[in-house]
């Protein structure tokens, strides 16, 4: 081997073994790994609870000194996988403090407030209508101007036929198919209301990527515990862009906010989804 060779080689070597030390936390404890993690999510130092210390020190340490070094999802989306998941349980409290950790790390407002937005296919409205109550607070406290820039890139007219194009080639014409045997209007309709609602209205958003809607959607639906709806959804991710490392991340992250039952069924309906000679539609 060459001089040169062998200095490339040498320094992705290295490179890859510094990648992952960062990510790991290196040789640090699970309490440093909190406090540096906790500091650079709430630009605050952490101090213990005098009511109930005990609680508090395992929470932080399992989210912020452990959780939060697996997988490769930056802290960007780590945080919007969260704030979905606190949305999706109507966690408010917990909410408003990690709607402004996302900030904190570096997401756009407009980028929380899409992640927010895209729960209400799966949870409805009024919960919905709970989570961005609270987002506006905290970008009025923030002194970030309300409303935000309009995000719609459909109208009436234009709607379903947006919204097909992305479902088809996330999920080909399977919904429809199976709702065939539905009465009367209903095999039509429910179909229609499915592509225009969740793909017209809310998939053709700007603010996030293809990508990061499908995932979050994922994350959505696992925190519901909506198992049938599940294998669809992470094939859909495969499709959209997202393989399956990066899946097992946002599952991962969950956890602490979820609960370890539905986050491990998703975990293992994505362990046995079939990936071989599979080429995504979508790259990121």
């Amino acid at each position: 081997m060459s001089l040169i060779k062998y200095a490339v080689v040498l320094c992705l070597i290295l490179f890859g073994e510094a990648a992952s030390a960062q990510q790991t936390g290196g040789n640090m404890t699970r309490e440093q790994r909190a406090d540096q993690t906790y500091k650079q999510l709430f630009a605050a130092e952490r101090t213990p609870d005098p009511t109930d210390p005990e609680l508090l020190e395992i929470l932080q340490r399992f989210i912020f000194g452990e959780v939060f070094y697996v997988g490769e999802a930056d802290p960007k989306m780590r945080e919007l996988i969260t704030v979905v998941s606190l949305t999706t349980l109507q966690t408010l409290p917990q909410l408003k403090a990690h709607i402004n950790a996302a900030l904190n790390v570096g997401n756009t407002p407009s980028e929380i407030r899409e992640s927010i937005y895209g729960c209400a296919p799966f949870i409805g409205f009024p919960r919905t209508l709970n989570a961005v109550g609270v987002f506006n607070q905290v970008m009025r406290e923030r002194g970030i101007e309300l409303p935000l820039e309009n995000a719609a890139a459909v109208n009436e007219e234009n709607r379903l036929e947006k919204g097909a194009a992305i479902q088809t080639a996330l999920y080909g014409d399977e919904v429809k198919t199976a709702m065939e045997t539905l009465p009367d209007q209903y095999k039509d309709k429910v179909p229609e209301i499915l592509t225009g609602f969740c793909f017209g209205d809310f998939y053709t958003r700007k603010g996030l990527t293809l990508q990061q809607r499908e995932l979050l959607a994922l994350v959505t639906l696992t925190a519901l515990g909506a198992e049938k709806q599940l294998p669809a959804h992470i094939m859909g991710n495969l499709k959209a862009g997202n393989d399956k490392q990066t899946l097992l991340a946002a599952m991962v992250q969950t956890i602490p906010y979820i609960g370890l039952p539905n986050a491990l069924t998703a975990i293992n309906l994505i362990k046995e989804t079939e990936v071989e000679n599979y080429q995504p539609i979508y790259r990121k």
